[in-house]
């Protein structure tokens, strides 16, 4: 289990960091960051750090890809952990 909460709180720190750097090189009008690439990093457990950036930053809340995709992964992704705790009990014990 606390592999795992390292894990998130690393990805969720790399959303934020992403989301910045993003905004940063468009301010610049240097090469951006792929769209792809920072909903991966939501996908992969990155949601809050992803949606923190976003509004921290002022980056991608025009763009629904983003401003409803982040929150809909973080919910699918709550409700994941939900169901492997309550349906796996010994899964992240």
């Amino acid at each position: 289990m606390y592999i795992l909460v390292i894990y998130w709180i690393i990805i969720n720190f790399i959303g934020i960091l992403s989301m910045w750097a993003d905004k940063k090189k468009a301010q610049r009008r240097k090469w951006r960051i792929p769209e792809h690439s920072l909903l991966s990093i939501a996908i992969l457990g990155g949601s809050v750090g992803s949606f923190l950036g976003m509004h921290l930053f002022h980056h991608k809340t025009k763009h629904l890809k983003f401003a409803a995709g982040i929150p809909v992964i973080f919910i699918l992704q709550v409700a994941l952990v939900l169901f492997v705790r309550f349906s796996l009990p010994n899964f992240l014990d």
